[in-house]
């Protein structure tokens, strides 16, 4: 049996994540590969630009329709399948989850994923080394972030409130990612806030089928 939706990108990425997270919560089925028809996509290619105009990941595929950007792919998936909701049916809700969405997409993203993660998943020292200066210098905007999430969730058990949303799959690759590097003991203290959010994210069905994978 096919799947019903196919997520262009490789299954490592943070936002890829997301978008499985997404499908997983709704229970549909999925395949996560980087190619079309059987032929492998090269990134920001000609080929590729046709499914992501700005050549980047995820996009999705179903049936005739293309969907590209984490967050509106999100929204889409959850507008176009049964399953429980993704988001609030009030319209001050929504925007909650739409604003923090895009919050997460591009401020959050940039300081944990692009300047502190990816030194140590691509280092780019010598002989392969992790760029220890780099890390460090990225580490205040990496506590910025963290300060704010953790202002945001309080009591609450989700990102945007007491209903799990797309914007907690936006977010849980990031920290689930970051509660492996070596300094995850100072940057997600046990029992700090985000410490149990990320706890529970990781033990939800959709995160122990999504995030354990290599």
């Amino acid at each position: 049996m096919s799947a019903q939706v196919q997520i262009l990108g490789p299954a490592f990425s943070t936002f890829v994540r997301s978008v499985m997270l997404c499908c997983e919560e709704k229970g549909i089925s999925y395949d996560t590969k980087f190619e079309i028809n059987g032929e492998p996509l090269e990134l920001n290619s000609e080929a590729h630009q046709q499914y992501h105009p700005f050549g980047k990941i995820p996009a999705l595929l179903h049936n005739s329709h293309t969907v590209f950007e984490t967050a509106s792919i999100c929204r889409y998936i959850d507008a176009s399948f049964d399953g429980p909701a993704l988001q609030p049916e009030d319209s001050y809700g929504r925007a909650q989850v739409d604003q923090w969405s895009r919050a997460i997409s591009q401020y959050v993203d940039q300081a944990i994923v692009r300047q502190y993660l990816l030194e140590f998943a691509f280092p780019k020292g010598p002989d392969g080394q992790i760029r220890l200066d780099k890390v460090a210098e990225a580490e205040p905007e990496v506590i910025k972030m963290l300060t704010l999430l953790e202002k945001l969730i309080g009591d609450h058990a989700f990102i945007c409130g007491d209903q799990y949303s797309y914007a907690d799959a936006i977010l849980t690759p990031m920290l689930d990612y970051l509660s492996g590097t070596p300094n995850a003991s100072t940057l997600l203290p046990d029992n700090s806030p985000l410490s149990r959010y990320i706890h529970r994210m990781q033990a939800r069905p959709s995160g122990q089928k999504v995030l354990n994978k290599q």
